[in-house]
């Protein structure tokens, strides 16, 4: 199985982005700091489009290792996401070591479900919401999606209609490095960990994304997943971006690096196609 080579190591230059890099334009931070629980982490912002309803809904989890993150330096990330005409929220999370697995899961599928009931208030449509997510936060979108106990427990069981992970680890037994140690080591069954494990005939669409250079998450990684969703017939697009590692993949949503590959707009066109 494809080793997780510390997912903090790709992530933490992507803030710069947020206080240097330009935003696209129409779109902005609609909402903040909305609350999906009492703890200081269980917050979220909203970002849509200026002057639409009606939009598609797409919640969006940063990446981090698990251990580290902050939604105060994704804005420019989920910004460029609303500007393709979504209502994008993005959540902070309960890190380890502070909590460990799944505690942090539970806090998306909690995040997902609020924003869902929140959505209507700011331009969204609720019965078309997408989960998506990079690195670690790729792993919380497709544990949602496709362990049916996580939104089960939210009483929202069938709320998801598609997710998109970018450079998520999704097969990655044997916890080798300290992040997935820490997060992960306790588990009474590591296999329940992993969103491999989960792949069913009836997930709801899903896309793929993956830089070919990525050496902090494997390709392999998505490639395993979308081989058994598509075996087991379920809806699965894989991409494969040549010359992209870890941290280029989610740059690319930046404006700045926007032309060195078409991450962005392919994601986009995956959700648009799934929330018609």
């Amino acid at each position: 199985m494809p080793a997780l080579a510390g997912l903090m190591a790709g992530c933490s230059p992507l803030g710069a982005l947020n206080a240097l890099g330009p935003r696209d334009s129409g779109a902005g931070r609609v909402a903040r700091g909305l609350a999906y629980g009492s703890e200081d982490r269980q917050r979220f912002d909203l970002f849509a489009p200026a002057d639409r309803t009606d939009l598609p809904v797409v919640v969006f989890f940063y990446g981090g290792g698990w251990d580290s993150g902050s939604r105060d330096v994704y804005g420019w990330a989920a910004q460029a996401l609303a500007a393709r005409g979504f209502l994008v929220a993005l959540p902070d999370y309960r890190l380890s070591p502070d909590v460990h697995f799944p505690a942090f899961i539970e806090d998306a599928a909690l995040a997902t479900a609020a924003v869902a009931d929140m959505a209507a208030r700011h331009g969204g449509d609720p019965a078309r919401l997408a989960v998506s997510g990079h690195s670690a936060g790729a792993h919380l979108a497709m544990m949602i999606t496709l362990d049916r106990r996580y939104m089960a427990a939210v009483e929202r069981p069938d709320l998801i209609r598609a997710a998109a992970g970018l450079a998520g680890p999704y097969d990655f037994l044997p916890f080798d490095v300290a992040s997935s140690r820490n997060a992960f080591g306790r588990a009474p069954d590591p296999t329940l960990t992993q969103p491999v494990t989960f792949a069913r005939a009836d997930a709801p669409p899903v896309w793929l994304g993956h830089g070919v250079e990525d050496t902090t998450v494997h390709a392999e990684d998505s490639e395993i997943l979308h081989a058994r969703l598509s075996e087991l017939g379920a809806p699965s697009t894989l991409r494969l971006y040549e010359g992209l590692n870890h941290a280029d993949l989610i740059a690319t949503f930046s404006p700045l690096f926007r032309r060195k590959a078409s991450v962005l707009d392919d994601m986009a066109a995956f959700l648009n196609g799934a929330l018609t």
